[in-house]
């Protein structure tokens, strides 16, 4: 996600039954939570005389720690209390021998990796980056202070400062959580330079050190601090001068309540240069957003969760919520499968009315990730066509009298002398229709046509290789050429799949799984190159379905408006309206499917399939 758009879709609103307890410990606003912490320092002090009282403010990559601290210090100060702060990166080594342990793990070849945007994994973690005699003067330092009787309070803050080796240091322990695309748009606003550096990056360099390197290290620590309650408070940051103070104990609640309901993420929205206007129109999106392109529905490393927690909102990232909560939503199988990751994500693909096509593009499987960028998960997809204009085409596989070696040898030439290529000569497509549903297993040559809405459903993929093999000799939105990506499509791209191998195997009738009266449930597409199974819901009032023990994720694509409920607990709902997409967890269990429209219902479903733990 390199450059979302910087708007709050306000629709997305989970509304779960929280404790009254619950939502009395919730402070929001940034001055009201400086307030509740001041009053447990306090406390602290007061139940030990004479003992300091030491803070950690810890936060995933970009989190801001100044304007609580300002504010805690004001509201001690009142009390006549000095707070003492402590920069925690002031531990670490220098800066370049800090970039010499991460920079030989990005890609600088630019014939591999036209924008730099390659690399892999970071395994060192925090620790890797801390300079152990800084490190150890400065626990030294606490532990004196901890030790003494000089009624000290001092605040530590920091990437890193909650490492399980500082734990015992700390009194009180606070995480700072940002979401994804909160924190994008705090590199891109200058708000962030990488751990270890004194200067900023170009920002896509930033970005790219940060998933590799600071997002990796943000992101384990904060996973092992939620599933060992090891905070004290945790704080949704997004929104400065509404910071809010969540106890650990009342999040664990929050969480608990949300994996027992349907739940929808909070979108994300990326404009693009074959972006459409079909989800703009749809969901009243701003009217400079120069069109819509992308819409990142379930991408689960990028989205977030809204929860109505009395009066207000608490936002948190979807991996948040997940990390504590992975056996609720997914089953017991699932989350030992796939070690925590939800393993399939949704977006749609808007080209509607758009200027042009998708680039013609592939992508790689596990065994190419593992060793080019040591990363988890394959990059198999698929199409489900909602909506089609006039000469709407969805391109999938080459021809069958294509010469793929000539393909390759002709975009090598064209990203080169600027000479465009005829790739409708090579390109097979199917005529789109809505209802249309194709599967896309890494290494098929693809690509979604202009003047349709795609629903996109992919395997577990943690970072994103597209590798774009053809793109029209278009410039970007910022008029920069289009980067090709020929050095590794070239060595993913699956040369046999052909048109009749594509209509054999991925293009499938739909077949009936089961049915009754007034509905039916169809399966439209089902691959053993794929583990989850692609259906859809056909009914005119109700249906009735069971997780047995693992997710689904409904989509309504066509009709006005559903609800998704439990059918042992039918205050447990989730109402959603057209093109919305719902995870129903696997504890949910029986459920039904109400039309709260007039209109005969299509709801698309994915589900993992029977036996998936074995592939």
């Amino acid at each position: 996600m390199y450059n979302p758009f910087p708007y709050d879709d306000p629709r997305p609103v989970n509304r779960p039954h929280i404790l009254a307890e619950v939502v009395e410990s919730v402070v929001c606003g940034s001055l009201n939570s400086a307030k509740s912490l001041a009053a447990r320092v306090e406390s602290l002090r007061n139940a030990n005389p004479g003992k300091s009282v030491i803070l950690a403010f810890d936060g995933y990559a970009t989190a801001e720690w100044q304007e609580m601290i300002n504010l805690l210090s004001q509201q001690l100060a009142g009390k006549g209390i000095l707070l003492e702060q402590k920069n925690y990166l002031d531990n670490l080594k220098e800066e370049e021998e800090i970039n010499n342990m991460i920079d030989p793990l990005l890609e600088w070849d630019r014939e591999k990796d036209p924008t730099l945007l390659y690399g892999k994994i970071f395994r060192g973690g925090y620790e890797a980056l801390l300079d152990p005699d800084k490190t150890e003067a400065f626990r030294s330092e606490l532990r004196k202070i901890r030790e003494g009787n000089e009624g000290k309070v001092v605040v530590v803050y920091g990437n890193g400062c909650l490492i399980p080796a500082n734990m015992q240091l700390f009194d009180l322990k606070l995480y700072f959580d940002v979401t994804p695309k909160e924190s994008i748009l705090r590199i891109r606003r200058g708000q962030y330079v990488n751990l270890g550096q004194k200067e900023a990056r170009p920002a896509n360099q930033i970005i790219r050190r940060c998933y590799y390197a600071d997002f990796e290290m943000a992101v384990n620590l904060r996973r092992s601090l939620l599933r060992e309650c090891a905070l004290d408070y945790y704080v949704p940051s997004d929104k400065p001068g509404n910071l809010q103070l969540v106890p650990m104990s009342s999040l664990k609640e929050i969480f608990t309540s949300m994996a027992s309901y349907p739940f929808r993420a909070k979108p994300v929205y990326l404009e693009g240069v074959w972006g459409g206007t079909y989800v703009k129109k749809l969901r009243n999106l701003p009217a400079d957003m120069r069109n819509c392109a992308w819409v990142f529905d379930l991408i689960p490393m990028e989205v977030s969760i809204v929860v109505e927690v009395g009066r207000n909102k608490v936002e948190f990232p979807f991996q948040t919520f997940f990390m504590t909560a992975s056996e609720e939503v997914m089953g017991k199988k699932c989350a030992d499968k796939f070690g925590g990751y939800f393993p399939i994500r949704f977006n749609y693909d808007d080209s509607y009315h758009s200027t042009g096509n998708m680039s013609v593009q592939c992508h790689s499987n596990e065994k190419y990730n593992r060793e080019n960028f040591d990363e988890l998960g394959r990059q198999d997809e698929s199409y489900y066509v909602v909506e089609a204009g006039h000469d709407a085409k969805t391109f999938i596989g080459f021809r069958d009298d294509a010469d793929v070696d000539q393909f390759i040898k002709e975009i090598k030439i064209a990203d080169k002398e600027y000479k465009p290529v005829d790739y409708m000569k090579y390109i097979s497509y199917e005529e789109s229709r809505p209802g249309l549903q194709v599967m896309i297993p890494a290494g098929t040559v693809h690509s979604s046509g202009r003047n349709q809405v795609v629903l996109e459903i992919g395997s577990l993929t943690i970072g994103s290789y597209t590798y774009k093999l053809y793109d029209y000799l278009r410039p970007d939105l910022d008029g920069i050429p289009r980067p090709i990506h020929t050095y590794h499509g070239e060595r993913t791209v699956a040369r046999d799949r052909t048109t009749t191998w594509v209509r054999n195997n991925i293009v499938q009738k739909p077949r009936i799984a089961r049915s009754g009266e007034g509905w039916s449930e169809v399966i439209v597409g089902e691959s053993p190159l794929l583990y989850f199974s692609l259906r859809r819901l056909e009914f005119e009032k109700e249906i009735e379905d069971n997780t047995n023990g693992k997710f689904h994720v409904l989509t309504l694509v066509d009709g006005e408006k559903i609800r998704i409920r439990s059918k042992q607990h039918p205050e447990r709902y989730f109402d959603a309206e057209f093109m919305d997409m719902v995870v129903v967890p696997s504890t949910i269990g029986e459920y039904v499917v109400e039309n709260l429209g007039v209109e005969p219902i299509r709801v698309h479903k994915t589900m993992l399939k029977d036996g998936f733990e074995n592939e």
